[in-house]
Parts: C-alpha cells; structure tokens; sequence
C-alpha cells in the first residue's frame, strides 16, 4: 500500500526511477536538475526513508567533521550521517509514512536540492580531502 503511494508522488513530481524492489520497499530516483542522482527511498513503514550518497572520507579529518556536525545544525530537515564503516558522508531524511502527502514528500527532496546547491563546493572540496 505505502509503496505504492510512494512511486505516484515519485512520478508526479518528475523524478526518474532507476531501480525500484517493492518486495525490499527500495527505490533508486534521481532529478539531475535538482542535483539528485541515485537517492534511496525506503519504504520501512513506519517512516520512509531517504539517502544521498554525497561522497567518500579519504581519512578521519576532524575539521570535516566538525563542519558538517556545524551544518547540520542549519539544516532544518535530515542530516548528513556516515554509514556504518565510518566513511561514506550521506544525507539522510526520515518521515513518518502513514500520514505523509504529497507536499511533504516534495517538500523533503526540495530541502536536499536546496542543500546541494547551496553546500555543494564545501562538499566537493570535503572529498578532496
């Protein structure tokens, strides 16, 4: 059901699917306009969850660390995480699935195109180091 109610907001709003796997409640979209390539949508009732792959720690550098820890306070929706070997830089944004609409999906890919435009040379030059 929430699947389902999830891939017709996809496409409403314009964003491609590149892989989707109703059984595991994955989809892969992307809006290059936006920015947005390869985002992960999870359906995990209750919550929906998304993550952007943003780039790769070449070594712990603490400054990067604390600049991002920094940002994400100025972030009102999501924040940048790590995965679970401590190197790959995401955005992660969670949402409550049940009641969730359409303008509250948008609302969530909009507050991530709006942190790539905006943070996106930081973050190009975060993966330099």
């Amino acid at each position: 059901m929430y699947f389902k109610k999830i891939e017709s907001f996809i496409s409403k709003l314009g964003y491609s699917v590149s892989y989707r796997d109703e059984k595991e409640g994955i989809f892969l979209i992307e809006n290059e306009q936006d920015g947005i390539k390869n985002l992960i949508v999870g359906v995990a009732p209750p919550i929906l969850i998304m993550e952007q792959y943003l780039f790769t720690l070449r070594r712990d550098d603490a400054d990067v660390m604390k600049s991002l820890l920094k940002k994400n306070r100025d972030i009102i929706h999501g924040a940048f995480a790590l995965d679970e070997q401590g190197r790959k830089v995401i955005f992660r944004y969670t949402l409550q699935i049940e009641n969730l609409d359409i303008n509250e999906f948008e609302g969530a890919l909009n507050s991530l195109g709006l942190l790539l435009s905006e943070y996106y040379e930081q973050i190009i030059e975060f993966s330099k180091k």
